[in-house]
């Protein structure tokens, strides 16, 4: 064996350095470089932190404290003001319209969001369909407020829903040809229940029958409506007429026809015996009638059917039914924004799992059910969590949306702390209390949410 210029014995392990040498001095510069790193990220950090403390942090402190005190803030309330959240009627409705919302808007949009997606895989003009579902997103929620307050108007000439309502309606049901019609005391008509209007005495062959009416508006004549004419008797039947006995700029008797007066075109007349139908007319233009030789001795009844109410479609800002026509309104706006995340998602789902469900034979309804849904499950859990919390904090459409009168009926916890933090009838404790509540309900669904991200993340 032989030895090395400097003594040692060749292949020897050299002895290692004392402590404190130059050979340690690698690990001490990994330190340094390591702590200049760590203080640049936090140089970088630090605005950021400021910014999420002063407008996060301290604002979420500041309500916590402040929900403990009186309506002036210098005496301690104690819990009164959460005890009356759920004792105050109308924080109460609140409570209750902000559980509607979470349970119903995420699941229709989302539900829609899926049905739009997977339809339109399917047809050539899926894009352009896609573009027109996704475009209520590009609209501010008071633009879209504003456009539903005119969408759901009462008056089916200004409403959309009511004049489709109203149209449907009228298709498959005669409307009234004149409302509010009705007899004045002096005319030989007397009300026969329910609307309906009977002569006082039988009518007579060879006698004209009168049928005087008034509370029709000029503008709600019939346009083809002419003057009225006074019936000629029939030989064997009985023949009469129905005007409107008023004449417009005054003169006139009642109870006699006047050219002047229109003639009611369409209203219809029954003759009835023994409580018994056996004939019926309708007037013409100038309000002239005929009935069969039946109809002699019998009273002359003017159906209610010639009166009722036309139908003005249903009061969606009505107490009833003002929260599900602002959560359909919401619908609108944000089904495509889940529409495109799952359809992202769908992209990405493995066709051949697709095929080979169809290959073993089950069909379009049973792939989607129980192959497409399950792949998309973390896709529909993000777009359903990130709804519910979008719902949590809806204010602007139901402020714009409701009518002042039923405010209180449509009412939910972001409108609430508004009512309660600002106006004449302040109470910032309650306001504060609100807050709290609402940021008490969003940290479960903030907390399942970030759960499910760190498990997507560890796969």
């Amino acid at each position: 064996m032989t030895a090395s210029p400097g003594g040692g014995r060749a292949g020897a392990t050299p002895p290692a350095p004392p402590h404190g040498t130059r050979e340690s001095a690698p690990a001490g510069r990994r330190a340094s470089v390591t702590g200049t790193r760590g203080a640049v990220a936090a140089c970088f950090l630090l605005p950021a932190l400021v910014l999420l403390g002063a407008l996060v942090v301290y604002p979420i402190g500041y309500s916590v404290h402040r929900s403990f005190f009186d309506r002036s803030g210098g005496g301690f309330a104690g819990f009164a003001n959460y005890v009356e959240i759920f004792t105050d009627d109308t924080i109460l409705t609140a409570v209750r319209n902000n559980a509607i919302w979470v349970v119903v808007a995420p699941t229709v949009a989302t539900a829609l969001g899926l049905i739009f997606a997977v339809l339109t895989e399917r047809v050539r003009w899926g894009t352009a369909f896609k573009l027109l579902v996704f475009m209520p997103m590009a609209i501010s929620m008071l633009a879209a407020g504003i456009i539903f307050r005119l969408v759901y108007e009462q008056d089916p000439d200004r409403g959309v829903a009511n004049a489709v309502m109203v149209g449907v309606h009228d298709t498959f049901a005669e409307s009234a040809a004149f409302p509010k019609a009705r007899p004045l005391p002096v005319h030989p008509l007397r009300a026969a229940g329910g609307g309906a209007f009977v002569t006082e005495e039988p009518v007579r062959a060879g006698t004209p029958a009168l049928l005087p009416l008034v509370g029709v508006a000029p503008a709600g004549m019939p346009d083809d409506a002419r003057p009225a004419k006074a019936a000629v008797p029939g030989d064997g039947t009985v023949t009469g007429t129905a005007w409107l006995d008023f004449t417009r700029g005054g003169g006139g008797r009642p109870n006699v026809v006047d050219g002047r007066e229109p003639g009611l075109k369409g209203i219809r007349i029954e003759a009835v015996k023994d409580g018994r139908v056996v004939a019926t007319a309708t007037a013409g233009a100038d309000g002239t009638f005929t009935l069969p030789a039946s109809a002699d001795g019998a009273l002359l009844r003017l159906p209610a059917g010639n009166f009722r109410e036309p139908y003005n479609g249903v009061d969606w800002l009505g107490p009833a039914l003002v929260t599900p026509a602002i959560i359909g309104s919401y619908v609108w706006m944000w089904a495509g924004f889940a529409m495109v995340l799952i359809a992202a998602g769908l992209a990405s789902l493995p066709r051949e799992l697709l095929e080979a469900a169809r290959v073993d034979g089950a069909n379009e309804w049973q792939v989607f059910r129980r192959v497409t849904v399950p792949l998309l499950a973390p896709v529909l859990a993000v777009v359903l969590v990130t709804l519910m919390i979008n719902v949590l904090k809806i204010f602007d459409l139901v402020f714009i949306i409701a009518p002042g009168s039923v405010q209180d009926d449509a009412n939910v916890l972001a409108l609430q702390l508004y009512r309660s933090s600002f106006g004449t009838d302040a109470h910032p404790g309650v306001g504060s209390a609100i807050a709290v509540l609402l940021l008490l309900l969003v940290i479960p669904v903030m907390y399942l949410n970030i759960r499910r991200i760190r498990k997507e993340t560890r796969r």
